[in-house]
């Protein structure tokens, strides 16, 4: 009976909401349908009525104030005809101060757009700045209405201190921010942001979109960009920072003088471009990056490995560095086998040291195996013999019961900045560390996947280049654009060189 009751009351409370209730109710309607007109109209009815607003309905109020704000760069961004939606919403953001509700990261991101819309970057990143006040963690997003409004408006110093306030927290600048710093600086000749800017886009993404390869182009095309660059550099320094940097880029500054040429072009399989003949590499972390990435490795064993365990491998790697490949023992030789039965093809894998034997003149590999596995394929006479061979050449090494080989061929192969052979996608607990395009451009790099197709093993080694922008030691540039192509060598690349 009680039940019952309780059942009626609500079926009663739906068919008679509270005046909360239905302005929620309605006000969500109108978000969905972003119906802006009708958002206000809800407001005002909802002031006068005294309705306790919260700041979920501020933020939606103040979101659908900005969002029909046009683009900056459009034309309807000349006119008045959305001053209303701008006043409107200042009023909303001030009566939630009035209100004693504290703005959250949304609010804040929203009265930024506002201010932006009617071209005052500085309010927008004053209103930014005030987040530390209310104990916000500012976003990308809560940048752009003042960098974007900046970079429009010319006022390039102003930008370059938003990038310098975001960074300081955390926060780097992604395409579209790059794209507009690099499009203000183009334009207010500011040749040495121009090439700080390329690097960051050449570190930020691997294709420019076309809207970006078109800013890039404009700049190369200017009477400024003939104009810059040193005739006479140190061609041993040029070469040294592009082996320190890991290929693809120097970092030494604009090279060469003269007018640009700019070619739409295509690169072969090989990695050579089909206009200049320059042969692109494949791009690895600098070495830095290398010996950091090495180190982080260790740390991270050490805390789940027993450390003296580890401490003799990495003595022991010391002292044997001369590996062109490690070798992932169990991911190989569990390659598409009977879990369940215990299944290990010592064969498999000795068809991949074999063939990395052949590749490199010669040289062993180093596989990576469990020492308790390792135990277990002795019992086997043909297993044993291959095993034996190995150990024989210094091409094993068996990892302590209790360990987790991972960190040992991981470690191996990142100390010796060698090949990984592996179809680990490394993205369990063990890696979740590691910061997505930095690993990733490892990755790309160094790891050799394989298949076996009726018993035939088919290495895939590491591309011969890297799709990413490109710099030469003789300071030409290359530079792959977005778009769907069937295969690479389709691909439109920009190939920008001095004659």
């Amino acid at each position: 009976m009680e039940i019952a009751n309780h059942t009626n009351q609500l079926k009663k409370r739906k068919k008679n909401p509270t005046p909360e209730g239905q302005f929620q109710f309605d006000l969500g309607t109108c978000s969905k349908n972003n119906d802006l007109s009708g958002a206000l109209s809800l407001y005002e009815t909802a002031v006068s009525q005294n309705i306790r607003l919260n700041h979920n309905h501020f933020n939606t109020l103040l979101y659908l104030c900005s969002n029909s704000l046009p683009d900056l760069s459009s034309s309807e961004a000349q006119h008045s005809s959305k001053d209303s939606a701008i006043e409107k919403g200042f009023c909303i953001f001030n009566r939630m101060l009035a209100n004693n509700i504290n703005p959250t990261e949304a609010t804040i991101t929203a009265v930024a757009r506002l201010a932006a819309a009617k071209r005052d970057g500085d309010l927008a990143f004053e209103f930014v700045k005030t987040m530390g006040k209310y104990s916000i963690l500012p976003r990308l997003r809560s940048y752009d209405p003042a960098l974007f409004a900046f970079c429009h408006n010319l006022e390039a110093e102003k930008a370059y201190s938003v990038e310098e306030h975001m960074v300081s927290l955390g926060i780097h600048p992604e395409e579209s921010e790059l794209a507009a710093l690099l499009k203000v600086s183009s334009e207010t000749g500011r040749e040495e942001k121009v090439y700080s800017y390329l690097q960051k886009l050449r570190n930020c993404v691997r294709c420019t979109s076309v809207s970006t390869s078109e800013i890039i182009e404009r700049w190369f095309c200017s009477n400024l960009a003939s104009e810059v660059g040193s005739s006479d550099w140190d061609e041993n320094q040029v070469k040294d920072a592009i082996l320190k940097n890991g290929g693809g880029w120097h970092g030494q500054g604009w090279l060469g003088k003269g007018k640009w040429v700019v070619t739409r072009s295509n690169v072969s399989s090989e990695g050579c471009c089909c206009t200049c003949g320059q042969r692109l590499v494949c791009v690895d972390i600098d070495r830095i990056e290398t010996e950091k990435f090495a180190e982080m490795i260790a740390s991270l064993a050490m805390e789940r490995e027993v450390k003296s365990s580890f401490r003799e491998f990495q003595e022991w790697l010391d002292k044997n560095a001369e590996y062109e490949a490690i070798v992932d023992g169990a991911n190989i030789g569990l390659y598409q086998q009977n879990f369940a039965d215990g299944g290990f093809s010592v064969s498999q894998l000795d068809s991949v040291v074999k063939e990395l034997y052949d590749r490199s003149q010669k040289k062993w590999p180093l596989v990576i195996l469990h020492n308790k596995r390792f135990r277990s394929l002795t019992a086997s006479h043909s297993n044993r013999k291959i095993l034996d061979e190995w150990k024989a050449q210094g091409a094993l090494y068996t990892t302590p019961n209790g360990s987790n080989d991972d960190w040992y061929w991981l470690y191996a192969a990142i100390k010796l900045k060698c090949l990984l052979v592996t179809n680990d996608e490394m993205r369990d607990h063990i890696f979740e560390f590691l910061g997505s395009s930095f690993f990733l451009k490892w990755k790309e790099r160094h790891q050799v996947r394989y298949t076996f197709l009726k018993c035939n093993l088919r290495l895939q080694m590491p591309p011969s280049y890297s799709l990413v922008i490109q710099e030469s030691e003789k300071g030409s540039w290359h530079v792959p654009i977005e778009g769907g192509f069937s295969d690479e060598a389709s691909r439109t690349w920009f190939c920008i060189t001095r004659p």
